[in-house]
Order: C-alpha cells, then sequence, then structure tokens
C-alpha cells in the first residue's frame, strides 16, 4: 500500500490534471460525436487528419519532457529563481521553428491526405479540417511546454483551469462552425479544425497571462534562456520529440492499415482511438506527477525516493484507470453507439473495444514508468524502447494480420494490446537498474 502521506503528494500534482483531462474528455468525446454526424467519411477523414496533425505537432510537443525534467531538477535543487530559464528556451524554439514548418505543411496538406487514403471523400473532407489544424501547431507546442512547467513547479490547477476554459470555447466554436448555428458559416469538418485551432490558441493567451501573474519568482519572461539551458532542454527534448514525432506517424500508419480493410473499419478505429485516448488521459496525469516527483527528489539527491515514487505512482494509477475500463468490458455497445450510427460499423468495433479495456490498465503502468524516465532525463532509452516496439514490432504484425492475412480490426487491435505489454516489461526492467540516477541536469 502506498502511505497517506506520499498518496496526498501523487494526487496534489496529478487531480488537477485529471480535472482538466476530464475536460479534455468531454471535449474529445463531443468532437467527435458533432462530426460524427456528418457521416462516417467524415469522421474517419478527421480521424485520419488528426493523426497527421499530430505528426506535425509532436515535435514541439516533445519539449515538455526537458522543461518538466529541468524545472523539477532545478526545484529539487533550491535553484527557484531560474527554475523558468528551460521554459523560456522552450518557447523561443517553438515560436521560431513551427511558422515555417506550419506553411510547408500547409502547402502540400494535400498530396499528404492522397498518400494515406485514396478515398476521394476522405481526402476532401481531411484536407478542409487539416489546413485549420495546422494553424495551430505552435500553440500546441507552447501549450504542452507549459503543462511541463506547471507540472513541475507543483501549480497544476492553473493548467486544470486553462484546459476548462480552453475546451469550453472549442465545444462552442464547432457548435458554431460545423453546422453553421446563429448565423455563422456552415464549414463541416474544416469548422469543427478552426474551432479546435482557435481554443488552442485561446489556451496559450490564458498560460501567458498566468504565468506572468503568478510565477515571477521562477524567472519567467524575465530573461532570455541561458546558451548552456537552451542546449540542455534540446538535448533532453530532442530525444522525446523523435519518440513523439514516431509515435504519431505509427498511429497515421496503422489508420493507413486498417484504411486498407474499409472505410467502415476506419471509422470504427477512430472511434476505439479517441475513446482509448480518453480513458489513457488520467494514466497521463498520474505520470506527469511522478516525473515531478521523481525529478525533484534526484535534485535533493535522494535515489531511493525517486525510484519508490514511480512504483508508488503506478499502484493508485493502475487501481484508477481499473474502474474506467468496467464499461468498456460490459457495455461497449452503449458507448460505440454514441458515436457511430451503423450497426455493421459498431459491430466491427465491439470486441475491439473490449480488448481496449483490458490494454488501458496495462497502459497504466506503461505511462507512469515512462513519464518516470523521462521526469529522470532519460528521454533516449524512452525513444528507443517507444521505436522499436511501435515500428519494429506491432506495425509489421499489423499489415500482416490485417490488410495481408484478412484477420480484421480484431486482431491488429490485440495484437497492439500485446506490444503495450512487451513495452511494460521493458521500462520496468529499465526503471529497476536505475541507470537513470545518473543523469546529470544542468
Amino acid at each position: 500500500m502506498v502511505s497517506r502521506e506520499r498518496s496526498s503528494q501523487i494526487f496534489q500534482i496529478a487531480l488537477p490534471i485529471i480535472g482538466g483531462m476530464i475536460s479534455q474528455n468531454i471535449l474529445n468525446l463531443v468532437d467527435a460525436a458533432m462530426v460524427g454526424q456528418l457521416g462516417s467519411t467524415p469522421l474517419a477523414a478527421v480521424g485520419l487528419a488528426s493523426f497527421i496533425n499530430f505528426v506535425a505537432a509532436a515535435v514541439f510537443m516533445g519539449m515538455a519532457a526537458g522543461v518538466q525534467a529541468m524545472v523539477a531538477r532545478r526545484i529539487g535543487e533550491g535553484r527557484e529563481s531560474e527554475a523558468a530559464n528551460p521554459l523560456n528556451g522552450a518557447l523561443l524554439t517553438i515560436l521560431i521553428a513551427s511558422i515555417p514548418i506550419t506553411l510547408v505543411l500547409t502547402y502540400f496538406s494535400e498530396p499528404i491526405m492522397s498518400l494515406v487514403n485514396d478515398d476521394p471523400g476522405v481526402v476532401e473532407h481531411g484536407v478542409a479540417y487539416l489546413d485549420a489544424r495546422l494553424i495551430g501547431i505552435m500553440a500546441v507546442g507552447m501549450n504542452f511546454s507549459f503543462r511541463g512547467y506547471l507540472s513541475a513547479i507543483k501549480m497544476t490547477q492553473f493548467y486544470f483551469k486553462t484546459l476548462i476554459i480552453m475546451h469550453s470555447l472549442n465545444i462552442l466554436l464547432n457548435y458554431l462552425l460545423i453546422f453553421g448555428n446563429w448565423g455563422f458559416p456552415e464549414l463541416g469538418t474544416q469548422g469543427a479544425g478552426l474551432g479546435t485551432t482557435l481554443s488552442m490558441f485561446g489556451g496559450t493567451f490564458l498560460y501567458f497571462f498566468l504565468t506572468i501573474k503568478y510565477t515571477g519568482r521562477y524567472g519567467f519572461g524575465i530573461h532570455l534562456p541561458h546558451k548552456e539551458t537552451l542546449i540542455q532542454v534540446l538535448k533532453i527534448s530532442l530525444p522525446s520529440s523523435a519518440q513523439q514525432l514516431f509515435f504519431a506517424l505509427g498511429f497515421t500508419t496503422l489508420f493507413w492499415i486498417v484504411g486498407q480493410i474499409g472505410t467502415p473499419e476506419l471509422a470504427a478505429a477512430n472511434v476505439l482511438t479517441t475513446l482509448t485516448l480518453v480513458a489513457i488521459l488520467p494514466s497521463i496525469a498520474f505520470g506527469m506527477s511522478s516525473a515531478t516527483l521523481v525529478g525533484q527528489a534526484l535534485g535533493r539527491k535522494d535515489v531511493e525516493d525517486a525510484y519508490q515514487w514511480a512504483w508508488d505512482t503506478t499502484k493508485i494509477a493502475s487501481i484508477a484507470i481499473s474502474l474506467i475500463s468496467i464499461p468498456m468490458l460490459f457495455i461497449p455497445e452503449v458507448l460505440l453507439g454514441i458515436f457511430l450510427h451503423e450497426p455493421e460499423v459498431i459491430e466491427i468495433a465491439k470486441v475491439p473495444l473490449q480488448l481496449v479495456g483490458i490494454a488501458i490498465v496495462i497502459d497504466a503502468v506503461n505511462l507512469v514508468l515512462m513519464s518516470s524516465l523521462q521526469g529522470a532525463g532519460a528521454t533516449k532509452i524512452t525513444m528507443v524502447v517507444g521505436v522499436v516496439c511501435q515500428w519494429l514490432i506491432f506495425l509489421p504484425l499489423a499489415w500482416i494480420i490485417g490488410p495481408y492475412m484478412g484477420m480484421g480490426l480484431t486482431a491488429i487491435w490485440l495484437t497492439q494490446g500485446l506490444y503495450r505489454l512487451f513495452q511494460t516489461f521493458w521500462f520496468a526492467s529499465l526503471w529497476n537498474k536505475r541507470q537513470w540516477a545518473e543523469i546529470k541536469l544542468h
């Protein structure tokens, strides 16, 4: 069992993030339900375009790992006045790099969509959504960096407040822009993308306001990042960014593989993925809590305490996610019926959703241990594990048993669960070896 005092510290960081994740859950569900009313083809297109956008933003999302690891370590070392310097460096890097990337990807959005799917309807709806989303990759990257920073200084209540406002705005904008309500233009899938992008930038502005107002003592925005700090942030963040990039490319490749089976399967896969990402968000929150506690313990040079934080957090996360999995296991048709309206597509997705209910408990352990390693600065090895398991094991098997052997969506989702189990054992082995305790952060 985890002691009351240690549980309290875990929940102090994780609960506001989980609250924000509940808002994220509502956003994802409402977003999918709204687009689902346009039909299976737009729903499949938005799912595919979302992961292409995820690929584009992944490079910047990885900056959060470097920010959180370095800020938490500095807090543990008692260097509060310069704790925000890694965040300053991350935001500056994202600002400079995101603009040219956005312009290039927007120019090539139609060829990219055509490359991953040959259904004209999917391409048409997907390009409209993707172009609107690509404008916001700067905001996505900055928001992730703010999340890492706020978690590291244990002020996740600002993350919670920002997400609530941001997601409420997103739902309102989707309502207005997808269907043309209240005199707004009816933009369909383009409106869904535009609503999300505008809400992301709204969140970025709110993060700047709250961070400047309430975290000035940590040095946010007071000075440009030190050269050594910027190099260290990039050194830690780039492997994490590469891992995010390959993970996102892997999901896009998975959607391409499923698309070779059929459009109904692609629509089902979109909903399954949405429900999976919704269900594992609390695990991400617990992982961020563990990363902060591990980083601060290492700053105090208490390796044993850092080691124990990961396992204590894993216990709590596993119990919490087990409760979330119950509806997936016992009433899958009810959950699927919210998003899918064709009985044959619901039938395709039923058993895979039950498999998701089992796999997300495994993923709770997987994500906490991975985040703990990243919190210690071990981003290179987490990248290697993630890329090997996804690209060298899962995706080749998914293509063989799916399009090649014709075993369908259930076989692919079963294989996905098994690969995540293997990855979890790998992370557990790395954590127990404690080589991460030797990593120096300046």
